[in-house]
């Protein structure tokens, strides 16, 4: 639930205060910025601080991007072409745990800057001749966990009720990955245990860890979510659009019938769709099978908004999440899922026969299981 949530978020069309927005109607990069080469009259750059206007100016005049661009970013426009006439371009400033992040938008192209120093770390510029676009390569993976907390308890110390790996090939194609959250499994903490309780014993970084030695899949780190998180961050961005298979009666929410056919889901329909196992004939499978549906229809509806809603996103979701990727990880790899083709994403489940541990039922890891692991170490499961 929580890169859904994540997703979801994407469908703001508001840009949030933040630190580095700027506080006027727009910003023109006219002038010339600062040990980044020449800038053109001919950019204009609404919504955006001077000191990222001019960075954009820049870009689009053919200037040096050496020390205001990441490494790959820098080497993806190193063959650019400078623009030819006027260029009116459109940012969206937001944050990532207290990180400025930006998202800048010109006809097709798409410009991801970090803050407060503005850099370049990614995008896509067909208008300047760019063939393909960066961010930050592929394949690549993310662990999206929702926890158990209740109120008042720690949001980073609780099973989690949640594990689904999110991967991008790099080439437009992707999955998204649940993990049976009782399968028995070496915790990077020591000993074995049900894969979830590796955050119990050791933070979402335990369990990062813990998922990344069983899968074998190199997670570049985790987005971690709250059930009162997930649900006001749906509710705030109207719901998610999805096509519920089969009706589904949710036990643990006062039996909260949520029913089969295309609909608009609530935040707290959202929540029990995500959650229900045990009316379902394969339950902890099944849940989590239910949990990936959510995350691609919101992924669905945010690719809709176009990543002009991204910054939105990020601010929304730090408010009520955590997580120890970085701005410019977050924001590469989320404009990523803009270039994602839905007829190459695919899901699974990694499964397993069910047994004992002393007295807890378990998931016993098995052939199904490690060849998902296997199929999904492109980043690809379509």
């Amino acid at each position: 639930m929580t890169v859904s949530a994540l997703a979801l978020a994407g469908c703001s069309s508001g840009a949030p205060s933040s630190p580095g927005a700027s506080s006027g109607p727009a910003s023109s990069s006219e002038g010339s910025p600062s040990g980044s080469g020449s800038a053109t009259s001919g950019v204009h750059v609404s919504g955006a601080p001077a000191p990222l206007a001019a960075l954009v100016s820049t870009l689009y005049a053919g200037g040096d991007l050496t020390h205001t661009s990441s490494p790959t970013a820098a080497k993806a426009l190193t063959t650019r072409k400078a623009a030819t006439g006027s260029v009116d371009a459109t940012a969206k400033v937001g944050s990532w745990m207290g990180t400025p992040v930006a998202v800048v938008t010109a006809g097709d192209d798409v410009t991801l800057a970090v803050g407060p120093t503005w850099k370049v770390v990614g995008g896509w510029w067909p208008s300047l001749g760019v063939p393909t676009p960066s961010l930050g390569g592929g394949p690549r993976w993310v662990l999206a966990i929702g926890s158990d907390a209740r109120k008042g308890q720690p949001l980073e110390r609780t099973r989690a009720d949640v594990l689904q790996v999110i991967g991008v090939d790099g080439k437009g194609g992707g999955g998204v990955m649940g993990m049976a959250r009782d399968l028995w499994v070496p915790l990077s903490t020591g000993g074995k245990g049900k894969i979830n309780s590796a955050m119990v014993f050791g933070g979402p970084r335990a369990q990062v860890s813990t998922v990344r030695s069983v899968t074998g899949l190199p997670l570049e780190g985790y987005v971690v979510l709250g059930f009162s998180g997930f649900k006001k961050i749906v509710d705030a961005e109207g719901g998610v659009p999805i096509v519920i298979p089969k009706t589904v009666v949710a036990s643990h929410a006062k039996n909260l019938v949520i029913k089969a056919g295309a609909q608009t889901l609530s935040g707290a329909e959202a929540l029990a769709y995500a959650r229900e196992r045990k009316t379902l004939p394969d339950g902890d499978f099944g849940r989590s099978r239910h949990q990936g549906e959510v995350i691609l229809a919101a992924a669905i509806k945010a690719k809709l908004a176009g990543p002009i809603a991204i910054p939105s996103a990020l601010t929304s979701f730090s408010k009520v999440g955590k997580s120890n990727l970085s701005a410019e990880q977050i924001l590469t790899f989320t404009a990523g899922l803009h270039q994602l083709s839905p007829l190459k994403v695919g899901r699974g489940v990694a499964q397993g026969a069910f047994g004992w541990a002393g007295q807890q039922s378990i998931v016993v890891l098995g052939n199904q299981a490690r060849s998902l692991f296997a199929e999904f170490r492109d980043g690809n499961l379509s």
